[in-house]
């Protein structure tokens, strides 16, 4: 599915590239974490491409909070730093949780429309890169999620599965959702 705003077209140099993924803009950090889009918005070459790719930066015990990608499957590797990252498995699945300690240079994929998480577990900065299989994969945020999403079994067990637990998400809960 290609992007409605943009046309296939012979690929240039300006609609092929983005510069800017080397640091971090530390005025983007919310909670603990900066994600750096490259999407079809970025580059529109890759309109039709089926690709994007993302980079996070994350602080000491930040998080890439819990979210999904309707359109998107995604890989993510560990470039610097120590993360706990994982996904809640479907209904048909019993709702089981997946979940891993990754180091540099692991790698980590997360099923398109699964709800999952980062969380820098180090007490150093940590950064990855992600590759998704959509050139708009979007992203929904627990915060977008519906009050009757909110209590869905995915969102119960990551709550009980991060090292902050329940009163974080709760907390986090109470800050951003706009109808609790």
């Amino acid at each position: 599915m290609g992007s409605s705003a943009r046309t296939p077209r012979k690929p240039k140099q300006k609609t092929s590239s983005i510069q800017g993924l080397t640091s971090l803009d530390t005025r983007q950090i919310q909670l603990g974490s900066n994600v750096t889009t490259v999407n079809v918005e970025q580059i529109p070459g890759l309109n039709t491409l089926g690709i994007s790719a993302v980079r996070i930066d994350y602080a000491p015990y930040g998080q890439n909070p819990p979210h999904i990608h309707p359109r998107a499957t995604e890989i993510l590797t560990v470039l610097e730093g120590t993360l706990y990252v994982g996904f809640v498995t479907s209904n048909q699945l019993n709702n089981t949780l997946i979940a891993k300690v990754l180091k540099k240079g692991d790698v980590f994929v997360f099923p398109v429309g699964l709800i999952h998480f980062q969380f820098n577990i180090g007490k150093t900065n940590a950064v990855a890169i992600a590759a998704l299989s959509s050139q708009n994969p979007g992203c929904h945020y627990d915060s977008e999620l519906g009050p009757s999403e909110r209590n869905h079994p995915s969102v119960l067990i990551f709550c009980q599965s991060i090292p902050t637990g329940c009163n974080a998400v709760k907390s986090l809960q109470a800050k951003f959702w706009s109808n609790n």
